[in-house]
């Protein structure tokens, strides 16, 4: 009897539900097979400035980079819940400090800045460092390489879930692994980072990309590659 019963079990576990989509894996400096592509070390083509103008930073090497006071850009495409890949690489700038040393952003949405900083041996204020979610929550750890190294960030984002009348009734929530260190824990996002320019939490949004300015740096080259986005089905 209990052998008929384990049996029964079984089969009933085995017609649970349909098979898994396959999704082929990317690997170094490729993307999954169901990933949108934003940069691919060829053209910044996904991008555009705030103003709508084509994106002015450069692509050299097979690396995006920005240089100071060429200002942000952001995707022509919106994203809402999303896995997020970014890797980036700070200059050596061994004579600033803190928030002067290696500055710049992951913006989710639009609204959300995940902080890109210099933190190796830099210290400054928790929820400012590297992998911070700006202003809101400081990394677990700090897992940050030094500078001119590369680094990445693999988010998990669940955008925030809203009523007819625009009411956030679930806020956003952010995973993010630096350097494959789980550094936030599926952390509540309950505002946008100051500046943000776009405030609703119901709809859509961009990545963007910072170009920071800090008066005691002339210049600040942040270097990117490798940007992709997988879209979570259903939100």
């Amino acid at each position: 009897m209990r052998y008929l019963i384990f049996v029964v079990s079984m089969a009933a576990l085995a017609q649970s539900g349909p098979q898994p989509r396959v999704v082929t894996p990317g690997g170094e400096g490729k993307a999954p097979s169901d990933a949108v592509v934003l940069f691919d070390g060829k053209s910044s083509g996904e991008w555009v400035h705030k103003d709508g103008r084509a994106a002015e930073w450069m692509v050299r090497d097979g690396v995006l980079v920005c240089k100071s006071g060429t200002g942000d850009i952001l995707t022509k495409k919106t994203f809402g819940s999303a896995q997020i890949h970014v890797e980036f690489s700070t200059p050596l700038m061994a004579q600033a400090k803190s928030q002067a040393r290696g500055n710049s952003g992951v913006y989710i949405q639009g609204r959300y800045e995940v902080q890109v900083l210099d933190s190796y041996e830099n210290p400054t204020y928790a929820n400012g460092s590297a992998a911070a979610v700006y202003g809101q929550h400081a990394p677990l750890v700090n897992a940050s390489r030094p500078p001119e190294q590369w680094q990445t960030y693999d988010m998990v984002f669940h955008a925030a879930e809203c009523d007819g009348a625009g009411k956030v009734t679930t806020p956003a929530t952010l995973t993010l692994l630096h350097n494959g260190v789980l550094v936030q824990d599926h952390v509540n996002i309950t505002k946008n980072t100051p500046g943000s320019e776009v405030k609703t939490a119901c709809d859509p949004g961009p990545i963007l990309l910072q170009d920071h300015f800090h008066p005691e740096v002339k210049d600040t080259l942040l270097r990117f590659r490798n940007i992709w986005v997988r879209p979570l089905s259903g939100k």
